[in-house]
């Protein structure tokens, strides 16, 4: 698939961003600034790229309590994100959401939530909503391997079948629910494979090539918008971390890790786009540096916002 040079150097940049956010708030965590905990998707940002840049502006996206990803992916500011993270007034949830429950409404990002699979059904809501409003769109709904043995998971594509709603559900399949390997929590090789039993595509996808997630994305969100209904993406990948930062990765060795890292999603598609001829090392390493730029002054940015004041903290909360 041919894509302008500009549309490949903007997923570049923002893998990068998404890496060097993680890596940047799992040290900030380190010196106890950030509250509570954070799932990191170190090593999946392939997955968040690839497929919202098949999306068009107004397109929607559902995120998962691992969706720092998926926020950048779709044009969040990070200075807001970074400024959540630190509990500030200036953040999206103004300091009081933390990591999984960042929502960028402007952007087409309904919200994170902490709840395994939680996404599911509001997706094929909102895909009703659409439908209703005539309005062409599509929601792309991120989720875990986890999720996919939730009632809800069946019920959702069950109604959107029926309902041929304009909804592509992702599969985030990470190999692990926490520390449950797939290998012992699902009988059959593939999630996708379970499209069948509602009539329609379930495409399996090298979840750490940025551009087949991309092809195959697409052509889910073609058939959406031309009413044909949904379809069921399983993006194979990897989570180089543990499943929160309680976790101490006892239930999987160092070696696999190791050999998943030699998988990196960022490194395979730089080495392509030199290979191909499309971007030189220099104009890499400085899309790199810009990244890295970004990310530091959203640190300065959320380090130089105020404190959520104590005489506000009843509001938005509701009885």
């Amino acid at each position: 698939m041919k894509l302008a040079r500009e549309k490949l150097m903007d997923m570049l940049s923002k893998m990068y961003k998404i890496r060097f956010f993680e890596e940047k708030v799992d040290y900030l965590f380190s010196l106890g600034l950030v509250h509570g905990t954070m799932h990191l998707s170190i090593g999946q940002e392939a997955v968040a790229v690839g497929a919202v840049s098949a999306l068009k502006s107004d397109d929607y996206i559902l995120s998962t309590h691992r969706g720092h990803g998926h926020c950048i992916a779709k044009g969040a500011d990070i200075n807001l994100m970074m400024a959540e993270f630190l509990g500030k007034e200036t953040g999206y949830c103004r300091g009081r959401g933390g990591s999984m429950h960042i929502a960028d409404i402007e952007s087409g990002n309904l919200g994170a939530t902490g709840v395994v699979g939680g996404g599911i059904p509001i997706s094929t809501g909102v895909g009703l909503s659409i439908k209703m409003r005539k309005t062409g769109q599509v929601i792309l709904c991120f989720f875990g391997d986890g999720a996919a043995n939730l009632g809800a998971f069946h019920e959702s594509l069950n109604l959107a079948a029926i309902w041929k709603l304009p909804v592509i559900f992702l599969c985030e399949n990470n190999m692990y629910g926490m520390s449950m390997s797939v290998k012992k929590a699902i009988a059959i090789k593939d999630i996708a494979k379970r499209a069948d039993s509602y009539g329609f595509p379930g495409k399996v996808v090298d979840g750490n090539d940025v551009l087949a997630v991309y092809e195959f994305v697409l052509k889910a969100v073609k058939r959406a918008r031309k009413g044909e209904g949904p379809s069921l993406i399983e993006c194979k990948t990897y989570r180089w971390k543990g499943h929160s930062k309680s976790d101490q990765n006892l239930y999987r060795s160092k070696e696999e890790i190791r050999s998943w890292k030699k998988k990196c999603p960022i490194k395979r598609f730089k080495k392509r786009l030199i290979s191909e001829n499309i971007l030189k090392e220099e104009e890499i390493k400085m899309i790199e540096n810009e990244a890295k730029e970004v990310i530091e002054k959203a640190v300065d940015f959320a380090n130089n916002s105020p404190e959520p004041s104590v005489d506000e903290i009843f509001e938005g909360v509701y009885s």
